[in-house]
């Protein structure tokens, strides 16, 4: 099995290699959380550079800002490690303006590339986690921007950032992706930052182009894209196109992109630090680069940005940590999706809270966990309503059924309960966990005296979704 079938199978959250797009050119892992933090290679440049201060001036005014905080509205997870940070850095894939020709069936803003930036409360350690754009998740109910709202329902997570920017406006698609990334990590967005198609485009040109290095020729229409295979230079439509293509390389997976876009990035910031050398070239590297940068109003200047660059600068490159969420492909729960991938539980549900209550991830040790994933078919549940009042049981089950778990049955709790609770029968502790970690804040409890052969689930008054 190759490198992308085995992480498409659930092997771990590793950044592994793409075998279609090695680079010559590579990155020290401080460059590389730098370029992920988009507009921080920028502003770390700028400083390098030494920039008149009219050029800081105009930079500064190129840079986006959008009243975020005031969209997403309340239930928010709690930030339990004050002092630490999470970025929501998203590749904005908007079919606006210069971007209008790409995917000319679709008319709504989409979400590319999708990852959480965890800045340690000491600084003395981060962990970049990319959310494959194709993650079937919980999407919540969000204010379309043009007077509707829509209904909570599961679906690919890129598409929270295409209904809360229904209007076209980046502060509504800034605000449904934060709610779905808190909703499915349980973890506080603190910070987000946008880089559209048409500045990545205006960054390689003004390096004369990035080499890449395919090992098979790529022909790929969606992405508008026809490379032979070997060693070449790609700029314009061709650098945009090769960050793009999916379906063209290997098995078409979205894992197998963010492979070759990190590579892409790696690369692209390795040559600016050596090439934007004269004033010239910096400034137009610069400029397109910032006329592309969306960022919430608390981070939109060269100011904040390069403070936040500062911190970054600072910390150990031995404790700079790449991930991918856990996943399988969702296909292996319901065989008619051949589309999307599942988060991995309860490595992903593990991961999440590491990183919320600030603790530092063991890559190796998420991998060795990831490796023999407990499928959620495979797990068979007894649902059992706890709260006294009719249909609960039904909806949690048809919740359940959704999510891709076996119900064997539903009826009535012997009596009620104040939480929701999860218990089985010694030798189901897996399942369980694997249930537990699907409901927010849900804990598996052994019970001798539990349903033999499954998990049961009894729904309190707390029931609200599985993720």
């Amino acid at each position: 099995m190759d490198t992308e079938s085995r992480e498409r199978r659930g092997t771990g959250g590793g950044n592994r290699r793409a075998g279609h797009g090695a680079h010559r050119t590579r990155l020290t892992r401080r460059g590389r959380i730098a370029v992920w933090s988009g507009g921080i290679l920028v502003v770390g440049l700028i400083a390098v550079a030494g920039a008149a201060t009219w050029a800081y001036q105009d930079l500064n005014g190129n840079i986006h800002s959008a009243d975020v905080d005031s969209k997403v509205g309340g239930g928010r997870p709690v930030n339990t490690s004050p002092g630490s940070k999470n970025i929501l850095v998203v590749g904005s894939d908007s079919r606006a303006g210069g971007n209008a020709k790409y995917g000319s069936d679709l008319t709504t803003m989409q979400s590319d590339t999708l990852m959480v930036l965890h800045l340690a409360a000491d600084r003395k350690w981060a962990t970049v986690v990319s959310l494959p754009r194709d993650s079937w998740v919980a999407i919540p109910a969000c204010d379309r921007g043009d007077g509707s709202r829509s209904e909570p329902h599961h679906f690919k997570i890129n598409e929270a950032f295409a209904i809360g920017g229904t209007d076209g406006e980046i502060a509504g698609a800034a605000a449904c992706t934060i709610k779905t990334v808190e909703q499915n990590t349980g973890l506080r967005i603190d910070h987000f930052m946008s880089v559209d198609f048409q500045g990545f485009k205006g960054m390689v040109n003004a390096l004369d182009g990035i080499e890449v290095c395919p090992a098979a020729a790529i022909h790929d229409t969606k992405a508008h894209l026809d490379l032979e295979a070997g060693c070449q230079t790609v700029k314009d439509e061709k650098a945009l196109g090769y960050v793009r293509t999916r379906y063209s390389v290997g098995e078409g997976s979205d894992l197998g992109r963010i492979g070759r876009q990190q590579e892409f990035m790696e690369a692209l910031a390795a040559k600016a630090q050596t090439k934007l050398t004269s004033p010239n070239a910096l400034y137009g590297f610069l400029d397109s680069a910032t006329r592309s940068l969306t960022t919430d109003k608390a981070l939109a200047g060269i100011k904040p940005l390069s403070g936040l660059a500062s911190e970054i600068k600072g910390i150990p490159g031995d404790r700079l940590t790449f991930l991918t969420v856990p996943n399988y492909v969702r296909e292996l729960d319901v065989p008619t999706d051949k589309a999307n991938v599942v988060w991995q539980y309860p490595q992903a549900a593990e991961l999440f809270t590491a990183l919320a209550k600030d603790k530092e991830v063991d890559k190796e040790r998420l991998a060795a966990d990831s490796k023999e994933p407990v499928y959620a078919h495979t797990v068979r549940v007894q649902v059992l309503n706890g709260t006294g009042t009719p249909g609960r049981a039904a909806k949690a089950a048809d919740a359940l059924r959704t999510a891709g778990f076996t119900v064997t049955g539903i009826g009535n709790a012997p009596e009620r309960v104040k939480r929701t609770t999860v218990t089985h029968t010694p030798g189901l502790r897996a399942p369980a966990e694997v249930l537990a970690s699907r409901l927010p804040g849900g804990t598996a409890r052994e019970d001798a005296q539990a349903a033999p052969g499954v998990v049961t689930l009894t729904v309190g008054p707390d029931f609200d979704a599985v993720r």
